[in-house]
């Protein structure tokens, strides 16, 4: 029988062994939010069954992989539409949007204003910012 110390240090090492992993996850999201990416995927390169990696993501970054993929999106985007040289559709296209209008929709939700008019507010003031 294992010494109970022993027991918590396996616990320990099992812990910040999962730890890195989800680490690993959300860099390689930081890195590869523009290509197709997915729990699944995300799970298998990181050898964590995809339920134990949503819940074990949600718990150390307040929120889902998908929830994190999409605010990196949008942010990268938002950066696109203040340089003002891309369309939205091109931004959308840019950083890895399947979908349009999901895009519009989680774009108005992170940044209080849909990015046509995030668009058009960075071509009036230089600066994309403000909600209305």
């Amino acid at each position: 029988m294992c010494h109970p110390s022993w027991t918590r240090a396996l616990n320990e090492a099992h812990r910040l062994g999962e730890l890195a992993r989800l680490r690993r996850v959300r860099d390689r999201i930081d890195r590869e939010y523009a290509r197709p990416l997915d729990v699944e995927a995300l799970a298998r390169a990181a050898g964590l069954p995809p339920a134990q990696l949503s819940r074990g993501f949600r718990l150390a970054y307040g929120r889902s992989p998908d929830d994190y993929l999409m605010a990196r999106r949008v942010d990268h985007a938002a950066a696109l539409l203040r340089r003002g040289d891309v369309s939205v559709a091109e931004a959308c296209r840019a950083v890895g949007c399947p979908s349009p209008a999901a895009f519009a929709a989680r774009f108005a939700e992170r940044l209080g204003v849909p990015p046509h008019r995030y668009l058009l507010r960075a071509a009036l003031t230089g600066t994309g910012a403000g909600t209305g």
